[in-house]
């Protein structure tokens, strides 16, 4: 059953001044008529909902059995314990046991959505209701690109990707472990991240969620930029907090999840099942787990602090039952991702679901097929924050410049996907009609030469030349064209301004942390 459509105002845009000429036309037509630099999509399209009532309350009900019978541990953290103890669950050591209704009653102070404001409040998003929020891949151990191969992160490699996010139109956010710089010492790396988020982007990001300390002192670092009293208030760092599936929560991601809600800071609550290993091969059984668990995570902020902004994640996989070997981009997880949306919606949380997932090597036909699979899913669900949606190559293990930006140009398509047919006057086309008549064709009419600057999205890599050109010019693939376009953002990339007062602040307590800890690699 689709949900109705409906009129929505999609979000006022910035328009760049530029010089005249054709690439001048040519940027204008690839960014639409609502310009460049949209702060975030407003979805003009409904979402796909594909249980019925019957089904959907089956898949609640068997979630809110594995709750009351079966129950979650939370290990090692006695301040969750405790919270749980006057919220009247049952416990048995450090299994919690929850009465049906229960964590749906609590989740009742969540906020449907929120804003998370970045430190260039033009760049700031709202993340619920019909908001749309692409932000890139997170957490892969090594990069990639087709000049030097498949490497482990370093925090240039780091500050290269938020660069390419930051020069991206099609991004809204500048993300978390874009990459991990190994480079760095374990126990200090957070501090070079959170930093670089704030150095070379003005857009919302990510903290650290490895230790509790780690997490305060990613909020820490934004009290600088924005002010403790206004961080109070407000909403303007993100964690992603994982469980420990299949049904225990260990104390890293409790008390980090705590941490960010107690700073009135948003925690991405995401069960990480892969069929078969963390969970049941059947759809429909990981689908009952990982709203139990979800569940579970987003009532724990609200135990911490009612009223605190979370957002109900999700992240279903599949794997191959031959070899043990996790799959992304599969249909099952796909499909799975439009019930998750309807179960979210149900609970009246912002959602993570889904992104631009895949297990190539390469950033070729393997990876963009799978990875449309998995983004449209994220887009027809109604995911609100889409993590991965730009650099996700080797089953997570890597980050690749190339597929970064195929990527981030698929996602700047899904701006006009999303924004959906507008019906007006001039979008109808009457006049043209009736100045062109049978048989003869467009091309040339008025109402074409008053549109066609905006009429099409254009893409920045895809080469839409007759054969004969694209061979006598080299018969570049998408990947190399991609490696080229990645080299150009990074030669032209500028810096976005930050205060002298700030940017000195924020050195000096990475300073005075990482002298109060020796370095630590593990």
């Amino acid at each position: 059953m689709n949900a109705p459509a409906a009129d929505v105002t999609i979000e006022p845009a910035k328009r760049r001044e530029r010089g005249g000429g054709r690439i001048a036309r040519r940027e204008l037509r690839s960014h639409g008529s609502e310009g460049l630099s949209r702060p975030y999509i407003v979805r003009n399209i409904p979402t796909y909902d594909i249980l019925l009532e019957e089904n959907l309350l089956r898949i609640e009900a068997t979630a809110d059995q594995i709750l009351a019978e079966i129950g979650i541990e939370f290990r090692d953290d006695p301040t969750a314990l405790a919270h749980w103890k006057r919220a009247g669950a049952d416990i048995d050591g450090v299994l919690v046991k929850f009465e049906p209704g229960m964590l749906r009653e609590i989740l009742k102070t969540a906020p449907a959505t929120f804003t998370q404001h970045a430190r260039n409040p033009a760049n700031s998003v709202e993340i619920g209701g019909k908001s749309v929020v692409f932000s890139p891949a997170y957490g892969s151990p090594f990069v990639m690109d087709i000049d030097k191969g498949r490497r482990y992160g370093t925090i240039e490699d780091f500050r290269n990707f938020v660069k390419l996010a930051q020069s991206s139109p099609w991004l809204h956010h500048s993300g978390g472990t874009i990459c991990e710089p190994v480079d760095v010492p374990v126990n200090k790396r957070h501090l070079d991240m959170v930093y670089s988020h704030i150095k070379y982007s003005d857009r919302g990001f990510m903290g650290s969620v490895t230790a509790e300390s780690r997490a305060e002192d990613s909020i820490d670092m934004a009290r600088i930029v924005f002010g403790r009293d206004f961080v109070d208030r407000n909403c303007v760092i993100l964690g992603n907090v994982n469980v420990n599936s299949p049904l225990v929560w260990d104390a890293t991601m409790t008390t980090a999840l705590r941490a960010y809600a107690r700073a009135n800071q948003a925690a991405v609550i995401v069960p990480f099942i892969l069929g078969g290993a963390m969970g049941p091969v059947t759809n429909a059984g990981a689908i009952a787990q990982s709203l139990a668990e979800t569940m579970a995570g987003c009532a724990l902020t609200q135990l911490e602090r009612p009223g605190a902004p979370v957002i109900f994640g999700n992240f279903l996989s599949s794997m191959s039952l031959r070899s043990g070997s996790p799959t992304f981009g599969t249909p099952e997880p796909a499909i799975g991702s439009m019930v998750i949306g309807q179960l979210a919606r149900r609970l009246n949380l912002p959602l993570r679901c889904s992104g631009n997932f895949t297990t190539s090597k390469l950033p070729d036909a393997h990876a963009m097929n799978e990875g449309t699979m998995s983004m449209l899913a994220a887009v027809h669900c109604g995911a609100n924050f889409i993590l991965h949606s730009a650099g996700f190559l080797d089953g997570l293990l890597s980050m690749s410049y190339e597929k970064f930006v195929m990527d981030a140009d698929f996602c700047g398509a899904l701006h006009t996907y999303l924004d959906g047919v507008k019906i007006d006057d001039n979008q109808l086309a009457l006049d043209a009609f009736r100045e062109v008549g049978p048989g003869s064709h467009f091309f040339g009419s008025a109402h074409t030469l008053a549109n066609y600057e905006t009429a099409f999205w254009d893409s920045e890599i895809a080469d839409n030349e007759p054969y004969e050109k694209w061979e006598a010019a080299g018969s570049e693939d998408a990947a190399i064209r991609a490696n080229r376009r990645w080299k150009k953002a990074l030669a032209e990339y500028q810096a976005p301004p930050l205060d002298q007062g700030i940017d000195e602040a924020l050195q000096d307590f990475m300073g005075r942390k990482k002298l109060e800890m020796a370095d630590a690699w593990y």
